[in-house]
């Protein structure tokens, strides 16, 4: 899933599968197979970008193995971060 913003500026999260088309008229305008629209604050480079973004961490995690999500370090001090192992 990729987030993008609507315009009344509230997040969603939009299958990028399923995004056929793409327009800038001049607002950006997400066509959805199913015939459903979106108007998005967010710019056709933005959304393109999100796109291949999503699609690199999609082969990245075929190829790897999931991205395991990262702890917080120890402090300098060596002392443990809230909530963190160690």
């Amino acid at each position: 899933m990729i987030v993008l913003t609507r315009l009344n500026r509230t997040p969603f999260a939009v299958n990028p599968d399923l995004i056929e088309r793409i327009q800038a008229t001049p607002d950006t305008t997400l066509v959805m197979v199913d015939g459903a629209t979106f108007v998005v604050a967010d710019t056709m480079d933005a959304v393109i970008d999100a796109v291949v973004a999503f699609r690199a961490r999609v082969l990245s995690a075929a190829l790897h193995g999931p991205v395991a999500e990262q702890r917080p370090a120890a402090d300098a001090g060596g002392a443990p971060t809230p909530g963190g192992e160690g």
